[in-house]
């Protein structure tokens, strides 16, 4: 069974990180080995959340695995707390990397244009470090904006999106994939685009707006596509099936009235990750 070191945090109550990324990655057949950040109350969205962080555990964890002799088939983060974590995560991906392998970086750091608190400018520093070691890194639109260096605009049109996703492929990963980007048609409200840089294409998976917003989707997007491109997957498949699980998962959550920081209800549409897509509508784009 192929295994995958997931450093996040992990959340007691709230579909977030590991209790998103355990269940995805074990249903699509992985043994998920979690290097935890931290252990907090329930999500950080969640209001006097209680947190204990393990900075100080992270390493003599990572000490032990070395000893163990681990490997790993794929190597994925998420959210970190500190620039000392994301240094910690740095000698990781150099400790465990090898030819047979992949790194994934989600580089949590924003969203609607503003970095999220406790972020600064040597964590977006930092984040940039380690996208340059990963082979996939699943920005959203804000993210983009900050590890570029560019100003945050909601309004960029689909070609200047794509020069973002390019540009970003020059710190270092393969794949490029930014999620919450523009759509090129007014009826397509949300696009994910990617960024090939081996072969020099491009590829935009649209899918329906749903008014919701849930936490924890973009650790269940990154989530799929590690699997996905463990399996063998190309990118566009890859990222067809991510939109098509979240896409999935926020509409069968949506019809109920629960509260909506208790994150998608992704237990009833876990099945979607191993039966046939019903469709593609991944797109390759010329510029």
């Amino acid at each position: 069974m192929k295994k995958i070191a997931a450093i996040h945090d992990l959340s007691g109550y709230g579909r977030a990180s590991l209790t998103v990324a355990i269940p995805i990655l074990s249903y699509m057949g992985y043994q998920v080995c979690p290097l935890p950040t931290a252990i907090l109350s329930a999500h950080s969205e969640y209001p006097d959340f209680r947190s204990f962080d393990l900075t100080d555990q992270m390493q003599p964890i990572i000490d032990h695995w070395k000893e163990l002799d681990l490997h790993f088939d794929a190597l994925y983060s998420g959210y970190l707390a500190s620039y000392r974590q994301m240094q910690i995560v740095e000698r990781f991906f150099n400790d465990f990397k090898t030819p047979d392998n992949f790194i994934l970086v989600d580089p949590v750091l924003g969203d609607h244009g503003q970095l999220y608190p406790g972020m600064d400018d040597a964590m977006v520093k930092g984040m940039r470090q380690l996208c340059s070691q990963a082979k996939v890194i699943t920005p959203n639109l804000t993210e983009a904006a900050f590890l570029s260096g560019r100003p945050y605009r909601p309004d960029l049109t689909p070609e200047e999106a794509f020069t973002w996703c390019r540009e970003l492929s020059q710190l270092g990963p393969e794949y490029c994939i930014i999620t919450s980007a523009p759509p090129a048609e007014k009826n397509k409200n949300i696009a994910t685009i990617a960024y090939n840089k081996t072969d020099g294409r491009m590829w935009r998976v649209c899918s329906d707006y749903v008014p919701a917003t849930y936490p924890g989707t973009g650790d269940a997007f990154a989530s799929v596509i590690t699997g996905c491109l463990l399996n063998g997957d190309s990118l566009p498949e890859a990222i067809e099936r991510a939109v098509h699980f979240i896409n999935m998962g926020i509409k069968a959550t949506f019809g109920y009235s629960h509260n909506p920081l208790d994150g998608m209800n992704q237990e009833k549409v876990l099945h979607y990750l191993v039966e046939p897509l019903p469709y593609f509508t991944y797109e390759q784009i010329t510029l």
